[in-house]
């Protein structure tokens, strides 16, 4: 009885309204009590009241704000903040929000389960607006079908063949119910993911911003849009991903990290490396594609020169010692690590890499994901391999004197060692290592060779054509006046072809390599700088990076424009 109480106060004042007698009030209270629906509806329904009429004496009772749906643009409401189940359970619909008030549409006033309920969900301090009922059915219906009719225009039904999880099945984690509604959803974002591997892009990016929605995936190193769905359809594209990543739904407020797999075939399968980020208009979430089969593609495909080749083989041949690539993130560091691995990978030998995170899994190879959380740290890692009889060791990146320590003891203990850097060039890769601590005496007896390297886009061989580039400035870039006698640059056609992307297909990896001689030692134990290093190396034949560039572009691979955006001197 208690729980209509308030309704008696709405049916007083239209009675006293003169809108319908007491007689009429007394009977509709309890016809809707019977029939367990909200007053409001309840004579709206029954014609005793219109849903203007309502709305106001609604307002009036109970002093919240009335407000005419009909000067509400659709497109304006607030996109992602409130599920469809609760917006259809409750017949609310958010208005705006300002910064943590939440504004619901609601008709009946005395439904405060739907304010606690939104509450809950959206962790913001939510507030009622009275609107009129039958305008809010409309908005609502509304709503709802055009993310229903995005979501079909927008789903390729040849896709349902893919398997995708992590190795348990993806949809465990929905109701069947749930699957069924969501099929455009999962369809399209199936088609997404397979989109990508196809182009063979290395990230994909989802992006809810405040009126529209971008996917992106990075294709050779650049980032291309590859849809714009409506923006309101974030939090369900987001919901989906987590399903498949094996991540908390409910969790809008942290980032998140987790993993997919999809099973292109019988015999490959790609995993993704998937982590959100709670963003002004909603969780960003990005997607890194490893593909097993990087790892297993062969030294001959890194790019690498016949003598770069014959040093990097020679070196990871060699007992003990350091091997360090350097580079900025996305220069490919990783995959020249797994190569080597894989060169080195036999059963003969012990192998052990700390990685963070481990990105591909490599049969055979002992690989331990760090986390800092509970104290695995590099550092950690490497201590517990030297206690388990290892050969090779790999390090994901030192960042700090305690791992570079460690490693550089294994590397003079009989381990051979690999690892990376982030820095721009090899000589400052020693330098960067006496500046974090390391005694110039231990650089120079444990590391053996260091790896700088970017990827350059690769000139697509259908449609590439030649490039009209005056010869003093081809001088100034450092070509010598021998080497353009014999040589023809190519460019880029913008317009592309049916077989690449804008007039590149893939990238090549462009490399310096600095070997530790016994003059380039000198020169650390001496405290020389890295010109002094880099001195002393061009004397014994070292390529810096732009002349490996420039070998690159003279052999027709690459462009002069595109070496020149990855090598910047």
């Amino acid at each position: 009885m208690n729980a209509f109480q308030p309704l008696s106060g709405l049916a007083k004042r239209l009675v006293n309204d003169g809108v319908f007698s007491a007689e009429v009030a007394v009977d509709a209270i309890a016809q809707a009590r019977a029939a367990q629906k909200p007053f409001i509806s309840h004579i709206i329904e029954q014609r005793l009241v219109s849903a203007h009429r309502a709305a106001c004496a609604a307002s009036d009772e109970f002093g919240l704000p009335l407000l005419d749906l009909d000067v509400i643009a659709r497109e304006a409401l607030p996109q992602g903040l409130v599920s469809e189940a609760l917006i259809s359970k409750h017949h609310a619909l958010p208005l705006m929000k300002r910064e943590n008030r939440l504004f619901i549409a609601i008709a009946d006033p005395t439904n405060i389960q739907a304010l606690d309920e939104i509450k809950f969900h959206t962790g913001t301090t939510t507030e009622g607006v009275i609107v009129e009922e039958d305008k809010l059915r409309r908005l609502i219906d509304a709503f709802l079908d055009n993310q229903h009719s995005a979501l079909d225009d927008l789903a390729d039904t040849d896709l349902d063949h893919l398997d995708v999880g992590d190795g348990h099945e993806a949809d465990a984690a929905e109701t069947a119910e749930e699957a069924a509604n969501d099929a455009p959803i999962v369809r399209f974002v199936n088609k997404i993911l397979l989109d990508a591997i196809k182009n063979g892009a290395s990230d994909i990016h989802f992006e809810p911003y405040e009126k529209n929605y971008r996917i992106r995936s990075r294709i050779d190193g650049i980032l291309q849009e590859v849809a714009k769905p409506p923006a309101n359809l974030a939090p369900r594209l987001a919901a989906r991903l987590k399903v498949m990543s094996r991540m908390d739904i409910s969790e809008r407020r942290m980032p998140q990290d987790g993993r997919i797999k999809m099973k292109i075939s019988a015999k490959r399968a790609i995993d993704f490396r998937v982590n959100t980020l709670p963003t002004l208009w909603g969780e960003k979430i990005v997607l890194r594609i490893l593909d097993p089969a990087s790892a297993k593609m062969g030294v001959d495909a890194l790019g690498f020169e016949t003598d770069q080749k014959e040093l990097f083989l020679a070196t990871l041949a060699k007992p003990q010692g350091m091997i360090l690539v350097t580079g900025p993130t996305g220069s490919g560091k990783t995959v020249t690590l797994y190569t080597g691995l894989n060169i080195l990978n036999d059963e003969e030998r012990n192998i052990s890499t700390a990685e963070d995170p481990v990105e591909i899994n490599m049969e055979g190879i002992n690989q331990v994901h760090v986390n800092t959380k509970v104290g695995l740290t590099f550092a950690e890692a490497l201590r517990a391999f030297l206690r388990q009889d290892p050969d090779v060791v790999m390090v994901g990146e030192i960042r700090d004197l305690e791992t570079a320590e460690i490693g550089i003891k294994a590397a003079q203990t009989g381990h051979m060692v690999l690892s990376t850097l982030h820095t721009n060039s090899s000589p400052e890769t020693l330098t960067r290592l006496r500046n974090m601590g390391v005694p110039a005496f231990n650089i120079a007896t444990s590391v053996t060779l260091i790896i700088a390297q970017r990827l350059a886009r690769r000139l697509c061989e259908s449609c590439k054509r030649p490039a009209d580039i005056p010869e003093a400035a081809l001088l100034e870039e450092g070509f010598t006046p021998k080497q353009l006698e014999t040589t023809t640059l190519f460019e880029a056609n913008p317009e592309g072809c049916s077989k690449c992307n804008r007039g590149y297909k893939g990238r090549v990896g462009i490399y310096e390599m600095l070997p530790m001689s016994s003059e380039v030692a000198n020169v650390i134990m001496n405290n020389g700088n890295s010109l002094d290093i880099l001195r002393v190396a061009q004397a014994d034949g070292f390529r810096t990076l732009r002349l490996s560039g420039l070998i690159k572009v003279g052999k027709g691979l690459t462009s002069l424009e595109e070496m020149n955006r990855v090598i910047v001197t």
